[in-house]
């Protein structure tokens, strides 16, 4: 049966400590298979009076993985693999080097005074649902009448997946694109730094004006990065997950051999044979809303429309073709299309109505970074000109801790160690409040 294991330390070398425990659970897992979420950094939960030298970030991940035995026995090796780690008895709460739970295994339910399952904490705790989504969004511990998903956005202390993007192009509107290696490992190691989830590679741009390339020399651009991709996260349970940007179904399904993560596909399912290597494949689909790749001006959504249900129900009508061809609602990511199809005006008020996409059975993604619509927000003068593309990062992150307030899943942005800075100080001066 699946077991879903809650991972945190924040004592040592966090990052190793989680990678030994994910390994002594890979051991014993069914076919040595497990799934990992993205790592987190939380803020540590600090009880009324708990010293401040307690006061250390903790790294959070779930790990799904296939179990045989009795609850009882899979409690008894999680505290073994604890104790061997170095964990010592103290004061509950106070720093550790691991920490491991039992969240969900199976459809067991028991109320033991040492053993609960599921964990009664899962629907209180940010730092174990925002990991959880990734993995079984959807799912509702018996008796909730939430998902994982829904409950995730009601915790004023959740963190969104933040979604780097690589540019392997020489013309991207934001003037960071780059077809060289040594360049695209300097901005992979500092990634890894912050714990970035999700690294969004694309070859092509889809800026207004760009020119189409062929699938051969997006591929082309492409194939190098994998292959080093492949070798920097061999050996490694938690390392940022790969996102490939494509409209173009036979560059997707070359990259599945690489282990990609998730397919971006700005173009909504234009290729008819995007269904069948999503078929193929068990990697997660963010579709998008467009309705030009690349973006054109000329083409936008009318005026005379609510631009919120307009992409609402476009995306009520993809997704029904998703679920129909044996896609998982689990494995989609809806993401409205900022700038793509829409005017200044109506990419504001998607922005502003974001909420109203919650309803929706999936996770949604918002990328905004950099985009012209930012523009908007500082009138230009011979003293003050229009800020380029690079210069709107102050706003970009100003909007990306509104979209995390807000509930968005994952936020998609171009200097991502930026905006993770900006919401950790965020967090850690918010309440630990419910949303009423």
């Amino acid at each position: 049966m699946k077991a879903y294991i809650g991972l945190g330390s924040n004592l040592g070398d966090r990052l190793k400590n989680l990678e030994q425990a994910a390994a002594k659970l890979k051991e014993v897992s069914q076919s040595h298979y497990i799934r990992a979420s993205s790592i987190f950094e939380n803020p540590a939960l600090m009880p009324s009076g708990a010293p401040l030298s307690w006061n250390i970030p903790f790294l959070n991940a779930v790990i799904e993985m296939e179990w045989t035995q009795s609850a009882q026995e899979l409690l008894l090796f999680l505290k073994k693999i604890e104790a061997d780690m170095g964990r010592q008895v103290t004061a509950a709460w106070a720093p550790r080097i691991i920490d491991l739970d039992i969240l969900i295994l199976g459809n067991l339910q028991i109320n033991e005074p040492q053993l609960k399952i599921p964990h009664p904490e899962i629907y209180n705790r940010s730092f174990v649902l925002d990991p959880l989504k990734q993995l079984i969004p959807n799912y509702k511990i018996q008796g909730k009448t939430e998902s994982i998903l829904q409950r995730s956005r009601y915790l004023s202390s959740r963190s969104p997946q933040w979604m780097g993007i690589f540019n392997i192009t020489p013309d991207s509107f934001s003037s960071d694109g780059t077809l060289n290696i040594k360049d695209f490992e300097k901005k992979l190691h500092l990634a890894d730094e912050y714990y970035v989830s999700i690294l969004d590679l694309g070859a092509e741009s889809t800026r207004p004006g760009a020119q189409f390339i062929s699938h051969k020399e997006e591929w082309g651009r492409l194939q190098p990065i994998l292959e080093l991709l492949k070798n920097f996260q061999e050996n490694r349970i938690f390392s940022p997950q790969i996102s490939l940007d494509t409209r173009h179904a036979k560059t997707a399904e070359l990259a599945l051999d690489y282990g990609i993560d998730y397919l971006n596909d700005v173009s909504g399912l234009a290729d008819p044979e995007y269904l069948s290597v999503l078929q193929k494949s068990s990697c997660d689909y963010i579709l998008m809303h467009s309705l030009s790749v690349p973006a054109d001006k000329k083409f936008v959504l009318s005026e005379s429309l609510d631009p919120v249900v307009e992409v609402k129900t476009w995306a009520e009508k993809k997704l029904q073709i998703l679920n129909d061809n044996d896609i998982s609602l689990d494995r989609i990511i809806f993401d409205p299309g900022i700038g793509f199809g829409k005017t200044t005006e109506q990419s504001l008020i998607l922005l502003q109505r974001i909420e109203e996409f919650a309803s929706l059975p999936v996770r949604i993604l918002v990328g905004h970074s950099r985009k012209s619509f930012i523009s908007q927000f500082n009138v230009s003068s011979s003293a003050r000109p229009t800020p380029t593309a690079q210069e709107r990062d102050w706003e970009s992150v100003a909007i990306s801790l509104q979209m995390a307030l807000r509930g968005i899943d994952i936020l998609r942005v171009h200097e991502p160690s930026l905006h993770i800075r900006a919401h950790h100080a965020f967090i850690a001066t918010a309440p630990l409040i419910l949303k009423s």
